[in-house]
């Protein structure tokens, strides 16, 4: 027989001159009252000690005359805060994930640690793997992370993937700007494509800051991420990637998320994709 145990995020606390009080997963705290049981005994029995369980469920009370500890246990029970069942055995929130892991050593060896840690299966790959074990995988996550700047199309061909239904997000640095962008899954889901279109449109210095895409830049000196800022990204990635699947796509607003890298100041700008255009009619210019 298991003994009882209160179910998770409860706890009994001894209060200094007013007994036992009951904390609740969501913070409150009620007030115990153990009648003619005392509050030691009470405690034990949730703790393991010396206390008992008893040997078979106890039935609600009919009058008192049940043992004191198998009345407060049924009280308990009943209002579910208490149960004799095994303790479920933790599963995390992307247990049967597969994550495709790409990038830098730096950022995908935190990252597949604290996925592992929320129950996925992390594997390295090459990017001229992923499109073929994507589609091999049926519940797969890819998640892409570079310690510098993406070369010219290197997520393009990534990109299509979440059209397909497979959920991906990515990372990159651009000098001391690290830039985190939200998973994508779906035909509405947040893109690299889109992430560049509206950044480009956000900033005065589009052409400038197309170029530096391009590769028009002299080579890159740094900061690079340090243990510190590597896992803090990461951290910050499991954390998108967790709420995305416990969520669903539709009910996780996309966030562009930004650290810098001197101070690890984190901020996070609100994202859509950008819609189709219609092509121009025949005859009319490009502006």
């Amino acid at each position: 027989m298991d003994n009882p145990r209160l179910t998770a995020g409860t706890a009994l606390v001894t209060v200094p001159g007013r007994g036992l009080a009951l904390r609740t997963p969501d913070g409150t705290f009620l007030r115990v009252d153990t009648g003619d049981v005392p509050e030691a005994d009470l405690v034990r029995l949730f703790g393991g000690g010396a206390a008992e369980a008893p040997e078979q469920p106890a039935p609600r009370p009919t009058g008192g005359h049940e043992p004191g500890p198998a009345r407060l246990l049924a009280a308990f029970e009943e209002a579910g805060y208490a149960t004799r069942n095994p303790a479920p055995q933790p599963e995390g929130p992307l247990a049967g994930t597969t994550l495709l892991l790409l990038g830098d050593p730096v950022l995908t060896r935190p990252v597949a640690r604290l996925a592992r840690a929320m129950g996925a299966e992390p594997m390295p790959i090459a990017a001229e793997e992923l499109p073929a074990r994507a589609a091999a995988e049926p519940r797969t996550a890819v998640v892409w992370c570079l310690d510098g700047p993406v070369p010219p199309g290197l997520w393009d061909p990534a990109d299509r993937l979440s059209r397909d239904g497979v959920r991906w997000a990515r990372c990159h640095r651009e000098g001391a700007d690290v830039w985190l962008e939200p998973p994508a899954r779906g035909p509405y889901g947040v893109t690299a494509a889109d992430i560049r279109l509206r950044r480009l449109a956000a900033t005065p210095a589009h052409r400038e800051l197309a170029a530096y895409w391009a590769g028009s830049r002299t080579p890159d000196n740094g900061p690079r991420h340090t243990a510190a800022s590597a896992a803090y990204t990461a951290a910050l990635l499991v954390h998108d990637l967790v709420t995305h699947v416990l969520l669903g796509p539709d009910r996780v607003p996309p966030v562009l998320r930004r650290i810098d890298l001197r101070d690890l100041a984190a901020t996070a700008h609100p994202v859509l994709p950008v819609p189709e255009c219609a092509p121009l009619p025949a005859g009319r210019d490009t502006p």
